[in-house]
């Protein structure tokens, strides 16, 4: 065995990346993911763009499907990306999210089946959801409408889901505020890059007012750092700095810049189902067990 490591140690740096990469995918090949309880519902989130909310709610989603869980996908984003990667339809003709919220069309009548994993489901977003905003002013409980449709749907259901990803817009408007409103937790993915942590203080703020006044059971469940370049001195600060400041929150696993992850929306797929032994995919993977691993917070868990 210590033979074997000290091959490895001294062998070319391309040898040693895939013997890690080996190692990781056997490690996950062999994982038995526990389920929860009750389905999770998170919320997706940071008003910041370009810090990977999307990429991050499609393949945690994938991760876990494939790992065997039942895993709902609800686009609540008007650009839909999230419904692309997962291979759904989302022209303008089709019930989408924006009927749920605005028509008060059953959900069942929107859920979607991904071609990505057989237990694998997305409420997908239309164009129409970009005026959804202006829409939600004048109606009755405008932040809560999701939380009852979903509420409903859920609760119909004979087969439980596991697990539910709400992908948020980048910001913090009604589309946002529904979807912490109807979330137990909120995963915020933080971009390993220079002002990662600028407008964070804002976005916590705004989820504290959420708890005290709409929604009682939110909580920050779950940091995870994106985009990150171990060969650079600021990606280790900046993720130095944000596991300081949450400590309890902050995966382990970090995403990777990686060419695989932003080519498999083009694919109309998750990079998990793109390129499975990609450093992206197996990233995502690890993620997900975390996640899996680490449970429901219990009441006070939140730091």
């Amino acid at each position: 065995m210590s033979s074997t490591a000290s091959e490895i140690d001294g062998a070319p740096p391309l040898a040693r990346e895939i013997a890690e990469l080996t190692r990781r995918r056997q490690v996950i090949a062999s994982d038995r993911l526990p389920k929860p309880e009750k389905t999770r519902i998170l919320t997706i989130s940071n008003q910041k763009g370009g810090v990977g909310k999307t990429t991050t709610a499609v393949n945690l989603a994938a991760a876990l499907a494939r790992q065997g869980a039942r895993v709902l996908v609800i686009d609540l984003d008007p650009q839909g990306n999230a419904s692309t990667a997962l291979g759904v339809e989302h022209h303008a003709d089709m019930p989408s999210v924006y009927d749920v919220i605005v028509s008060d069309v059953p959900m069942e009548d929107v859920v979607q089946k991904s071609p990505e994993f057989g237990a694998l489901y997305c409420v997908p977003a239309t164009i129409h959801l970009a005026g959804a905003e202006i829409e939600l002013v004048s109606l009755v409980a405008r932040e809560q409408r999701l939380h009852r449709a979903l509420d409903l749907y859920l609760k119909g259901l004979d087969e439980p889901f596991d697990y539910v990803f709400i992908d948020c817009p980048p910001s913090l408007g009604l589309l946002t505020i529904n979807a912490f409103v109807a979330a137990r937790e909120v995963l915020i993915p933080i971009q390993c890059e220079y002002y990662a942590l600028e407008g964070l203080s804002q976005l916590l703020k705004n989820i504290q007012l959420i708890e005290k006044h709409l929604n009682p059971e939110l909580t920050v469940s779950t940091i995870l750092l994106t985009m990150y370049d171990g060969r650079t001195n600021l990606a280790n600060q900046v993720a130095q700095d944000v596991r300081d400041h949450f400590p309890n929150q902050v995966l382990e696993s970090l995403i990777p810049r990686s060419v695989r992850v932003s080519e498999a929306p083009s694919y109309g797929q998750s990079v998990i189902s793109y390129d499975l032994n990609s450093a992206g995919s197996l990233s995502y993977l690890e993620a997900a067990a975390e996640i899996a691993r680490r449970g429901a917070p219990k009441t006070g868990d939140q730091q």
